[in-house]
């Protein structure tokens, strides 16, 4: 214990933080002085904002060194004509800033149009609320123009590390859908594990996630029987009825349709803002991709040519003699048979279920958003947007990329309202 104690005495932490213009060779200048005089770097951590840098080092040394080394980074500041402050931290709390290291790290990632030092503040305060530390803060899209406001498709998103354990897990994740909905922004709540690191699998649903459109609906329209088809539809997505009955249905209703019109409908799909960009992304960062939909394969065959899926899995139409029979081929896929499929699939690429992620809209797609790792509820109906653990309703379907830690400058590009 006493050797404990005079080793304990014969330690100085010092606690730098340096701010002034960013230019090159800062970083370098200052840590060559640290090396020199044998100091250890405890903590380190660097911020640019406009030109602006804001450097913080933590580093322990000796009471017999600790003067010289001070003064030449006192002069090596004033030659790069930076500020420098000293903050001197003691045994006690370093070790009590240790010991928090062990607790859980949530990433928070809010996204938008745009983004309010108002939305930031509300959930800052809900943060603050749950008694969690803020590690880190970082901007995911691009820097954004002055004429974002009249840019419609801007996009702008903030991810927040933070650290600690949440005083109610369930009453934050609330909060945030509270405030989501009242200022119509998105909210994602993430465990920081090493699962969310890593995904590898995402699924997606077809109509109304990666198409604007509900096809049975289109094929409905063409056949005249456009309000029957839809009011089904629409109370089937609401969850009133259930979806295998309401498929019969509509499909019985398609019964002579040529089929031609599939082929016009195929090639005029109205595609979701964002799906050509992300699967981009996701195709040349490795990740496996499937459609898993209620719709039609025709139509998911068509899209996985178009963006190159690597799976497909839907309904199959009867067709006979080029005319559709009012029937199907093969089993019904719906919400049950989705998770199976997502599970299935996760099994034959050797990927665990926590890597997978499921995308979509309706109350069928459900037992798949709960099935996978990320379930991420898109433009979705209230009873689907109030069950899913994530939702985006504000942006395209490229804003998934940013739930899953993508940052513009690393994609590669950015969208032309997001000059980085």
């Amino acid at each position: 214990m006493v050797n404990y104690c005079n080793k304990m005495q014969n330690i100085e932490i010092i606690l730098i933080n340096i701010t002034g213009a960013d230019r090159p060779g800062v970083t370098s200048a200052l840590t060559e002085i640290l090396a020199r005089h044998e100091a250890q770097i405890l903590d380190i951590g660097q911020a640019d904002i406009h030109h602006s840098l804001s450097l913080g080092i933590m580093f322990r040394t000796t009471p017999d060194r600790s003067g010289d080394i001070m003064k030449d980074l006192l002069f090596k500041c004033y030659e790069l004509n930076v500020k420098i402050r000293f903050s001197p931290v003691t045994i006690e709390d370093y070790e009590a800033w240790v010991s928090r290291q062990g607790k859980n790290r949530w990433i928070i990632t809010i996204l938008g149009r745009q983004l309010t030092a108002k939305h930031i503040a509300m959930v800052t305060e809900e943060i603050a609320r749950q008694e969690l530390n803020i590690d880190g803060i970082q901007r995911l899209t691009g820097r954004m123009p002055l004429s974002a406001d009249e840019e419609p498709r801007s996009k702008s998103c903030v991810e927040f590390s933070v650290r600690g354990n949440p005083i109610s897990h369930s009453a934050m994740q609330h909060r945030f859908m509270q405030i989501s909905q009242q200022e119509e922004f998105d909210i994602s709540l993430q465990e920081d594990n090493v699962f969310r690191r890593c995904r590898r699998l995402i699924c997606f649903d077809m109509d109304s996630t990666l198409i604007e459109t509900e096809v049975i609906d289109e094929l409905a329209v063409r056949a005249g029987v456009g309000d029957k088809v839809k009011a089904i539809t629409e109370s089937a997505m609401r969850g009133e009825i259930d979806f295998c009955e309401s498929f019969k249905k509509r499909i019985a209703l398609l019964e002579g349709l040529d089929e031609s019109v599939l082929r016009d409908i195929a090639e005029n799909l109205p595609i979701t803002e964002g799906v050509e960009r992300m699967m981009q992304v996701l195709k040349r960062t490795g990740y496996k991709t499937a459609i898993l939909s209620g719709g039609f394969t025709y139509f998911g065959n068509y899209l996985k040519q178009k963006f190159g899926f690597d799976y497909v899995y839907a309904n199959e139409l009867e067709i006979v003699d080029g005319k559709l029979t009012g029937r199907y081929i093969g089993d019904i896929v719906d919400g049950k048979r989705k998770a199976e499929l997502l599970r299935i699939i996760a099994q034959v690429e050797n990927i665990n279920i926590a890597q997978t992620i499921a995308v979509g809209d309706g109350a069928n797609d459900l037992p798949m958003l709960s099935t996978a790792g990320l379930g991420i509820a898109f433009h979705a109906k209230p009873k689907v947007k109030q069950t899913a653990r994530q939702s985006i309703s504000t942006i395209g379907l490229d804003g998934v990329l940013y739930f899953l830690g993508f940052k513009d400058s690393f994609i590669g590009e950015t969208p032309a309202s997001n000059v980085e």
